[in-house]
């Protein structure tokens, strides 16, 4: 991801998160840590005739990864795409050397959360209200050791 496909990630962040969207901001401020040799961050999009129809991130900090945000445009629901997003921040995990992977998921995003147990993530808890302004709370998931997620999997194009 750069600087100019944020706000074509807004518009599907709008979509998909209405209540809960990322802010410009909050886009900007990590992609600042995107680049160069000290970078702690792995935004990336996937587009599909020129459009951005996935985007995902990933912070590291220390030995620890954090998938920020994972969103695929509604009509790509159930093609696989999510599971190559996934696939790509957990190769940025490795390379980051991170031992293990973080996520927090929406309680009530079945989806999400079977997508991440797919990957080898185990619920550890919940953060009640995480999500604002909804009061929403979040299933938090770890995988440890995120290089045999990923081991033989490609990714083409």
């Amino acid at each position: 991801m750069r600087w100019w496909d944020i706000e074509p990630v807004l518009e599907l962040e709008k979509d998909l998160f209405p209540e809960d969207a990322w802010s410009r901001g909050m886009f900007w401020s990590d992609l600042a840590h995107a680049r160069g040799p000290g970078a702690t961050r792995r935004y990336v999009v996937a587009e599909n005739a020129g459009r951005i129809v996935g985007y995902g991130g990933l912070a590291s900090a220390g030995d620890t990864g954090d998938v920020q945000t994972i969103a695929v445009a509604r009509e790509h629901w159930g093609t696989g795409l999510g599971g190559l997003i996934l696939t790509e921040l957990l190769r940025a995990a490795t390379a980051f050397e991170c031992a293990e992977v973080l996520l927090e998921c929406r309680v009530d995003n079945v989806r999400a959360q079977k997508l991440y147990e797919r990957f080898g993530f185990e619920a550890i808890g919940f953060r009640r209200g995480y999500y604002q302004p909804g009061n929403v709370d979040a299933l938090v998931m770890r995988l440890n050791d995120p290089s045999t997620s990923v081991q033989g999997t490609e990714i083409n194009g």
